[in-house]
C-alpha cells in the first residue's frame, strides 16, 4: 500500500520540494537587500487582500489580483534589478583567476598598506576585482597597470598625490585602476554618519562581486564590504581572516588549467603606463 501511494503521488512531492526549494533561497537572495522592506510590505497587503476576497467570496477583487500578478513580477525584477544583474554575472563571468599563493601575496599587501595609512589616518578605497569586471561599474578612472605593492598603493593615497581621490582597481598582484569613482549606495537604511567613501564601497558592493577595503581618514578606522553589508572598525586580523575566507576560497576551487593560463597571463602583463592627472573630485 505504501509502495503504491508513494508510486502514485511522488510528482506532488517532487513539485512541493522544488517549491520549497525555490521559496528558501528566494528568501535567502532577499534577505538584508535594499528591496527587502519594500516586497515584505507588499506580500503584507497582497496577502491580505488575498485573504479578504476569499473569506468574503469577493469574486471581483479575487480576478483584479489575479489579473495584476504579471505587474508583481515585473516590479520584483525592477526592484532587484542589482542584485539581479550581480548574480547572473557570476554565473556567466569565466575570468582568469591567480592562484592561491598570488591572492595570499595580494592580501598580504593590502594588511601592509591598510596598517600604514591606518596609523597616520590616510583615507584609502581599495576595490579587489573577482569575476565581475569592475571598469563597467565605475566612472572615469586612470590606467595604472603596474605591480601592486604597499610603496605603490602609499604613493597614490597620499594626499598630495594627483590621483590620491576616488578608489583603486586590484586585478590579482596589480593595481590596474586609480582615481575611480564608485556608484554610492542609495539604501536609505544606511547610517547618516556614513561618508562618501564608505557609500561607494556599499554602492560597488551590491552591483558587483567585488571585495571592497576602506581606511577611514577621519578616524583611521577599518571597514570592508561584501555584497552589500559594510563591517566598520574590524582589525587587521579580522581584515585578514575576512579577505582569506573570500579570495582563497575561490582560488582554491580552480583546478591546474586555471594555474597555468594565470602564468601565461603574468607573464603577457603590458609594461606599467604613466598616471595623468584626473581633475574629477571624489568625496572622503
Amino acid at each position: 500500500m505504501i509502495w503504491e501511494f508513494a508510486l502514485q503521488n511522488w510528482r506532488h512531492a517532487l513539485e512541493i520540494l522544488i517549491l520549497a526549494v525555490g521559496i528558501y533561497f528566494a528568501m535567502r537572495f532577499i534577505r538584508g537587500t535594499r528591496g527587502a522592506p519594500i516586497v515584505t510590505g507588499f506580500l503584507v497587503v497582497l496577502l491580505t487582500l488575498v485573504m479578504v476576497s476569499i473569506f468574503l467570496d469577493l469574486i471581483v477583487l479575487r480576478w483584479i489580483l489575479g489579473a495584476f500578478s504579471a505587474f508583481f513580477a515585473v516590479a520584483v525584477v525592477v526592484i532587484f534589478q542589482p542584485e539581479l544583474r550581480r548574480m547572473l554575472a557570476e554565473l556567466g563571468n569565466l575570468p582568469f583567476f591567480a592562484t592561491t599563493s598570488e591572492k595570499r601575496e595580494s592580501i598580504e599587501v593590502i594588511i601592509q598598506t591598510v596598517e600604514r595609512l591606518a596609523d597616520v589616518r590616510i583615507g584609502a578605497l581599495f576595490a579587489i576585482e573577482q569575476s565581475i569586471q569592475l571598469q563597467e561599474a565605475v566612472e572615469s578612472g586612470i590606467v595604472v597597470d603596474c605591480e601592486a605593492t604597499p610603496e605603490m598603493l602609499e604613493t597614490i593615497f597620499f594626499p598630495n598625490n594627483a590621483i590620491h581621490d576616488g578608489g583603486v582597481i586590484i586585478k590579482g598582484d596589480r593595481i590596474a585602476y586609480a582615481a575611480c569613482i564608485f556608484p554610492l549606495s542609495q539604501r536609505p537604511d544606511l547610517n547618516k554618519s556614513l561618508g562618501t567613501r564608505h557609500r561607494a564601497a556599499i554602492g560597488l558592493s551590491e552591483e558587483t562581486d567585488a571585495v571592497v577595503v576602506v581606511v577611514s581618514e577621519e578616524t583611521g578606522k577599518i571597514s570592508h564590504a561584501y555584497k552589500g553589508q559594510l563591517v566598520r572598525g574590524v582589525s587587521l586580523e579580522e581584515l585578514r581572516a575576512f579577505l582569506s575566507s573570500i579570495l582563497l576560497r575561490t582560488a582554491k576551487s580552480r583546478g591546474p588549467l586555471d594555474a597555468l593560463r594565470s602564468g601565461i597571463r603574468k607573464h603577457l602583463q603590458p609594461a606599467p603606463a604613466v598616471a595623468k592627472p584626473d581633475s574629477t573630485p571624489a568625496g572622503k
